[in-house]
C-alpha cells in the first residue's frame, strides 16, 4: 500500500495535522483518539452509560424509510442489530450532491464501512452498523446541483427553496439526456445511464432518488441511510429544542470553546442565539429570538415563548438543526461511536464538545475521511520514470517540474552555494564597516540585498532555459499531474465517480473497498 502522511501534501490545515499528530493545542476540543484503544474507551463509555437512545423508536423510524425500497439481507440485519445495547454505529453524513457529487462521497461511505467491519473484527462481542446520514434538511441548492464528467459540468437548473430533500426531481429527464450523450455505448456507461434513470426519474424527490442511490451502490455492504427528516426522529430531539430556544445552551457553549480555539486556528462556524430553522414545505428560515419572543425570519410567523413549546410539542418535524445543532441531533438519536467527515467537518465539529458535555451526551470520537489519488498502471510506470515520489505528486505543479528539472540536469540549477559565498563575503564588510565608520553599514547591507536579489534572477533565467531545453520532460511532467490532479485540485473533490466507472466498472468500487483503510491516517495512492 502506498500512501502519504496528510500534512506532507500540503492541503489539510494545521489543525487538522495537529489533530493527527496529537498535539497538545487540539487535546481540549475532543474526548478519544481514532485507534483501536481510543475506540475501546468509547465503547466502555457507550455501555457504562446509561442508555439513551430509543432503539425501538429508531429502528421504526428506519424501516417506515425503508418500506419502498428494495433493501439487502445485509442492511436489514443491521436496522435489526440496533435494537440490540450492543450494537453501535459508526456515521458520514454528506449533502445530497446530484449522482454523488465529487468522488469523496464514495470514499466517505466505504471508509465508513470498512470501519464498522474492522471494529467487528476488534470487538466480536458487539456489532457495528455502518450509516450515511443524508443531509436533506440543507438548503444550499448551488452546491449539490451538479458534478463534472470529463471537464464538463453536468448541471441541474431548478428553482429552489426550503429543504433540498424536499426538491422535486422534475427537470432531470434533461439532465440525463444531456449525461447519457456523453457516454459511450459500453456495458459500464449502460450500467451508469440505469443507475441514473432508476435513481432520479422514477423517484419524485431528492431524499428519496439520493437513497435509492446510495443503496444501489453500498447496501449490499449493510450500509444503512438515515434520513434525519423524520417526525419519529425529531420528536427524540424534543427536550433539546426546547432548552435551545429558552436556554441558548448551544450559543454560550460554542461561543466559550471559539475563545480558546481560536487562539490557535481558524474557526469554522459561528453559533447564533437559536441555532435552529423553521421548516415547511418550500421554506427552512432561521428562528429569531426577539423581546416579545420568537419569529421565522423573512415571514410573519411569530409565537410568544408558551406558544413556541406548543409548536415543538405538535410539530417537532418543523424544527431544524442548524451546523451547530445538527451533529448533536444526530448523536442523540444514534448509538453512534465515531463520525468520519473532512477537514472543514471535523473543524467544526471541534467547536461542539462542551456543548455535549453540557447537554449530557457523549462526544463522538472525530476521524479524518479516507483520501486517495486514483492512478493506473500506466500513470505508476510513468511516475517511476520520471522519478517522481509519492510526496512529489502533490506539489504545486511549477514547483514539481522546477524540482525535476534540477534534479535530472546536467549542470547545477541550484546556486545556494553561491549566496552562502556571497553572504559571507558581505559579513566580512559588515565588520570592516564596523571597525571604520558605521554609516557605512547601511550601505554595505543595500548592496548585499542587490546582489542577492541578482543572483536570485540568474538562477531563475537558467532554470527558465533549461525547462525550455527539456520541454518534453515538462509537458510529460505537466500532463501526468494534470491527470491526476485535475484542474491542479484534488482529484476527489472535483471528478464524478462515474467518469472512473466507465474505464473500470464494478473493478472500481471493489478496489476501494479494498484498498481504502480508514485507520491508516494518511493519504493513500491506489493503482487501479
Amino acid at each position: 500500500m502506498k500512501s502519504v502522511p496528510f500534512k506532507n501534501t500540503g492541503y489539510f490545515s494545521k489543525l487538522i495535522c495537529n489533530y493527527l499528530d496529537k498535539d497538545a493545542k487540539i487535546a481540549p476540543f475532543y474526548d478519544n483518539f481514532p485507534d483501536i484503544t481510543g475506540f475501546k474507551k468509547q465503547i466502555d463509555i457507550r455501555t457504562d452509560k446509561k442508555e439513551v437512545i430509543d432503539r425501538p423508536a429508531l429502528v421504526e423510524a428506519l424501516l417506515g424509510q425503508y418500506q419502498n425500497i428494495q433493501t439487502s439481507v445485509s442492511t436489514k440485519q443491521n436496522i435489526d442489530f440496533l435494537k440490540r445495547k450492543t450494537t453501535f454505529t459508526v456515521t458520514t453524513g454528506h449533502q445530497l450532491n446530484l449522482f454523488t457529487g465529487p468522488l469523496y462521497f464514495i470514499y466517505k461511505i466505504i471508509a465508513t464501512i470498512n470501519l464498522a467491519e474492522r471494529l467487528k473484527k476488534e470487538f466480536p462481542k458487539n456489532d457495528f452498523v455502518p450509516v450515511y446520514w443524508m443531509a436533506t434538511e440543507d438548503h444550499d441548492f448551488e452546491e449539490i446541483n451538479f458534478f463534472n464528467f470529463k471537464d464538463k459540468k453536468v448541471q441541474w437548473k431548478h428553482e429552489s427553496q426550503g429543504a433540498v430533500g424536499r426538491l422535486s426531481t422534475e427537470g432531470l429527464d434533461n439532465i440525463f439526456d444531456m449525461f447519457s450523450s456523453q457516454l459511450d455505448r459500453s456495458k459500464n456507461a449502460d450500467e451508469l445511464r440505469l443507475l441514473f434513470q432508476e435513481a432520479y426519474l422514477k423517484h419524485s424527490n431528492l431524499t428519496d432518488a439520493t437513497r435509492y442511490l446510495a443503496n444501489a451502490l453500498f447496501g449490499t455492504y449493510g450500509l444503512v441511510i438515515v434520513d434525519g427528516d423524520d417526525v419519529l426522529l425529531k420528536k427524540l430531539f424534543i427536550p433539546y429544542v426546547e432548552e435551545e430556544l429558552l436556554d441558548k445552551t448551544s450559543f454560550k457553549k460554542v461561543s466559550d470553546t471559539i475563545k480558546n480555539l481560536k487562539k490557535e486556528y481558524k474557526i469554522q462556524v459561528n453559533p447564533r442565539e437559536i441555532n435552529l430553522f423553521y421548516l415547511t414545505d418550500g421554506l427552512r428560515e432561521r428562528i429569531l429570538l426577539e423581546d416579545s419572543g420568537y419569529r421565522v425570519n423573512n415571514t410573519d410567523i411569530s409565537w410568544n415563548a408558551e406558544e413556541m413549546l406548543k409548536e415543538v410539542s405538535d410539530f417537532p418535524e418543523r424544527f431544524s438543526p442548524n451546523v451547530i445543532l445538527r451533529p448533536l441531533y444526530q448523536e442523540v438519536i444514534l448509538p453512534n461511536l465515531c463520525y468520519i467527515g473532512g477537514g472543514g467537518e471535523l473543524a467544526y465539529w471541534f467547536e461542539l464538545k462542551s456543548m455535549f458535555t453540557e447537554f449530557q451526551v457523549p462526544f463522538p470520537i472525530l476521524m479524518l475521511r479516507a483520501s486517495a489519488v486514483l492512478a493506473t498502471s500506466k500513470q505508476v510506470q510513468k511516475l517511476k520514470k520520471l522519478t517522481i515520489s509519492n510526496e512529489e505528486i502533490f506539489l504545486k505543479q511549477n514547483d514539481l517540474i522546477s524540482k525535476k528539472i534540477k534534479d535530472i540536469s546536467d549542470i547545477s540549477i541550484d546556486f545556494s552555494s553561491q549566496r552562502k559565498y556571497l553572504q559571507q563575503q558581505f559579513k566580512d564588510l559588515e565588520l570592516l564597516a564596523k571597525q571604520t565608520d558605521e554609516s557605512f553599514l547601511g550601505a554595505v547591507k543595500a548592496q548585499e540585498a542587490k546582489q542577492l536579489k541578482g543572483l536570485n534572477k540568474l538562477e531563475k533565467r537558467l532554470l527558465k532555459a533549461q525547462k525550455r531545453k527539456m520541454n518534453a520532460i515538462v509537458d510529460r511532467i505537466t500532463i501526468l499531474q494534470d491527470q491526476l490532479f485535475p484542474k491542479q485540485r484534488l482529484e476527489e473533490r472535483y471528478r464524478n465517480f462515474s467518469e472512473i466507472y466507465v474505464a473500470h466498472g464494478k473493478y472500481f468500487m471493489e478496489k476501494l473497498k479494498e484498498e481504502l483503510d480508514p485507520l491508516l491516517g494518511e493519504f493513500q495512492i491506489i493503482e487501479l
